[in-house]
């Protein structure tokens, strides 16, 4: 029996305030489905059954080049994090398990696996960090880590990974996930031949150390900390790496890191069709790496995505099996709150692809009928799946209304008095 950092009770009562409301209005998004022939209870045993990763920093504050405002009660270090995690998935039931960030997250491995168990969760892909400096290396990131043109720089950067693998293997990991922040901020000053070809033989050290049953996901990003130049900076380098390294090598695919108007969607679909596509971090954007809230800027785009994703799982691509990760920095709001709400975003995505007419898609695509083909998308996309994604919440357990029900038990109060307070800080960002 899990450990609860909310009642129970609380849950129960919060739900039977909204019991009547919630059956009167999934009997009638049932109704309305069933005049399209789509049958509610089919669409609402997928979404009981789609899970996605929270990441361990997205539980504390983040913050912004030029300062970082700490909320109450935040967490002290990874098993603070993991209560944090615990009651997102309480009360959200879509969020099983934690992405864990090494070294920010370095703990005891049994120590890890027993807490995360004694609270219900489990562990999805691990992350290395060697985009900043861990107080104890010998050797600086400053001007790159597996890219590095130190040898001595490279060898530690990959050992570092490889340790990330093993305490991954501990607690029932079975992905590393690797982005780098090398690159270049003035012309001129790295070649960049050389340097990619450095990466790839870094890469490939940690391919070799990955366990059978393991994947790898390299994740692309335009820019940032490195703004002329960055070495695994597109969909397409990503591409490259996969097949360079092996099999067991996929491309992850974070909303954000894009440019701007770039169509997402199109290159998940390439990805799926040349059974490279890894997983994602989701989040939103408005102007670059913003890391917002996913489904606060541009839920269509990220219903577009899952359109995607939901056709390839219907045709039953081989060996597609995307694993699904947040990748939030949250700013003015409870990182808790957020992470329920971006959760509930990505599952409404999910839910509403799951409504879209294939078949009444792909006639009007092969007949060039555009205006209808996107009409049948909007379709979907327009059709209020609340109903179906709080029904899916209470018949796991959680709450129709979570954020309600999490500001309702005072949780964070209660956290607020036993964790000391945090300090801000001129550079904030994480």
């Amino acid at each position: 029996m899990a450990e609860l950092q909310i009642s129970g009770d609380l849950i129960a009562s919060e739900n039977d305030k909204r019991a009547a409301a919630q059956k009167s209005d999934f009997e009638a998004l049932g109704a309305h489905l069933a005049r399209r022939n789509i049958d509610i209870e089919a669409i609402t045993a997928k979404v009981l059954d789609f899970f996605v990763a929270i990441p361990s920093w997205g539980v504390g504050t983040g913050g912004t080049r030029f300062a970082r405002f700490p909320g109450q009660g935040e967490p002290r270090g990874i098993f603070d994090k993991l209560d944090d995690c615990s009651v997102i998935h309480q009360l959200s039931r879509a969020t099983p398990t934690v992405s864990l960030h090494i070294p920010w997250d370095k703990a005891d491995p049994k120590q890890l696996k027993a807490h995360a168990d004694a609270l219900g969760l489990g562990f999805d892909a691990m992350n290395s960090n060697t985009f900043s400096d861990a107080p104890d290396q010998a050797h600086s990131y400053k001007y790159g880590s597996l890219s590095h043109v130190d040898a001595a720089t490279r060898k530690q950067a990959i050992a570092h990974n490889i340790e990330c693998i093993e305490i991954g293997n501990a607690i029932g990991s079975k992905a590393l996930t690797v982005w780098v922040g090398d690159g270049s901020n003035f012309p001129g000053q790295s070649n960049f031949a050389r340097s990619f070809e450095r990466y790839l033989g870094a890469m490939a050290e940690i391919y070799k150390a990955l366990p059978d049953d393991w994947r790898i996901f390299s994740e692309h990003k335009m820019f940032e900390p490195a703004f002329y130049s960055t070495v695994v900076q597109d969909w397409g380098t990503n591409y490259l790496i996969a097949q360079t390294l092996g099999p067991k090598a996929f491309c992850l695919v974070d909303l954000g890191h894009h440019a701007p108007n770039s169509n997402i969607e199109m290159i998940v679909s390439r990805l799926i069709q040349f059974k490279k596509l890894g997983g994602f971090h989701f989040n939103d954007s408005k102007y670059g790496d913003d890391d917002l809230d996913a489904g606060s800027i541009d839920p269509y785009r990220l219903f577009l995505v899952f359109n995607e994703l939901v056709d390839a799982q219907e045709r039953g691509v081989e060996g597609f099996h995307p694993a699904h990760m947040i990748d939030q920095s949250h700013n003015v709001t409870d990182p808790i709150e957020s992470l329920i709400s971006s959760a509930n975003e990505i599952r409404r995505a999910y839910a509403q692809a799951l409504l879209v007419d294939r078949d009444a898609l792909g006639g009007y695509q092969d007949s060039n009928d555009a205006l209808m083909a996107s009409d049948a998308l909007k379709r979907a996309y327009r059709t209020d799946v609340e109903p179906i994604l709080a029904e899916a919440r209470r018949r796991a357990g959680g709450a129709i209304e979570p954020i309600a029900a999490y500001r309702t038990s005072g949780y964070r109060q209660k956290v607020g008095k036993i964790r000391p307070a945090s300090t801000g800080g001129s550079g904030g960002i994480i």
